[in-house]
């Protein structure tokens, strides 16, 4: 059985309106619809910056009509690695309030991770880390601040809205092909 914040399939007419409802009051924010120019805004990174052996590609298309990126490859745990990232680093805090994240995701039937880094992940290997699964038809999935888990040493507990400075959708952990699209990125 899925945990209840991990998918909510929506129709597409309320995929398209961004209906997921319950969202609190002044709390929702888009962050990324993938308009104008995102690949100025996003950027790649692989386990390969450290001696890695996964490797992949970001790119920016058009999936069913929506604008989305598109993280694909293969990962590999080879020589310590396993992962592959899209990274946006926020140009403004998120609004006071918000409770989590809200993608609007399809992929290959895996499981993924968003992770979110703060001014307290310092390390590259700091950050916080909550998994989403991306099936065949797009999905919204409401991610709860509280389901992020701090990975490393000296970080604390719970994650702040409020200190999240950048957002990356992230095929994690496993050896594995990746191939998974977003569509929206809101906070609610």
């Amino acid at each position: 059985m899925k945990r209840q914040w991990m998918t909510r399939r929506l129709g597409p007419l309320a995929i398209l309106l961004g209906l997921a409802g319950g969202m609190a009051q002044g709390a929702e924010q888009m962050l990324e619809d993938f308009s104008g120019a995102p690949e100025a805004r996003w950027s790649f990174i692989s386990d390969q910056v450290m001696g890695g052996a996964s490797n992949g590609t970001v790119a920016f298309e058009q999936v069913d009509g929506l604008p989305a990126l598109r993280l694909r490859g293969d990962v590999s745990t080879k020589n310590n690695g396993g992962f592959i990232q899209a990274r946006l680093m926020l140009p403004e805090a998120l609004p006071e309030g918000a409770e989590g994240l809200e993608l609007r995701v399809r992929g290959n039937g895996q499981g993924y991770f968003v992770h979110v880094r703060t001014g307290g992940t310092v390390l590259p290997w700091n950050f916080y880390q909550a998994p989403f699964e991306a099936g065949d038809d797009w999905s919204v999935v409401r991610i709860p601040f509280s389901a992020f888990k701090a990975q490393g040493m000296l970080l604390r507990k719970s994650l702040a809205a409020g200190a999240v400075k950048s957002i990356a959708v992230v095929a994690y952990g496993r050896d594995y092909a990746a191939d998974v699209m977003v569509s929206a990125i809101k906070s609610y």
